[in-house]
């Protein structure tokens, strides 16, 4: 399984290696559209080469996506939160229930005479 893993980062490696060298031209990345830019007084922009803006789009693209589901997934998580504190409650209330009896003898009468029975 290690070799396995192995050859598949080797096989990415080798792809963006590829792709980084095939788009090493140069574009410019604005912030806003020239005419936005000229209404509004100023322009952001800077000159980046191409894969750069392919790996970053990538990157942005995979963290908006575990965000997304880190958020979805919000509800499970709660709700998995949830049945653990109702499984130790009730994991606490039985370790209780199995203390000693107060008396030898029957359980039931047992049980009547403990303080806090209902009656």
């Amino acid at each position: 399984m290690r070799y396995i893993r192995y050859a598949f980062v080797l096989t990415l490696a080798v792809c963006l290696v590829v792709v980084a060298v095939a788009n090493r031209g140069v574009v410019s990345v604005q912030l806003l559209p020239v005419e936005m830019g000229g209404f509004l007084g100023w322009s952001w922009a800077v000159d980046l080469p191409l894969f750069i803006v392919i790996f970053a789009s990538i990157v942005a693209g995979v963290l908006i996506g575990f965000i997304w589901e880190w958020l979805r997934e919000h509800k499970f998580r709660a709700d998995a939160a949830r049945q653990r504190r109702e499984k130790e409650q009730l994991q606490r209330e039985m370790s209780q229930m199995k203390g000693p009896s107060p008396r030898k003898g029957d359980d039931v009468l047992a049980l009547l005479d403990t303080p806090g029975a209902s009656r």
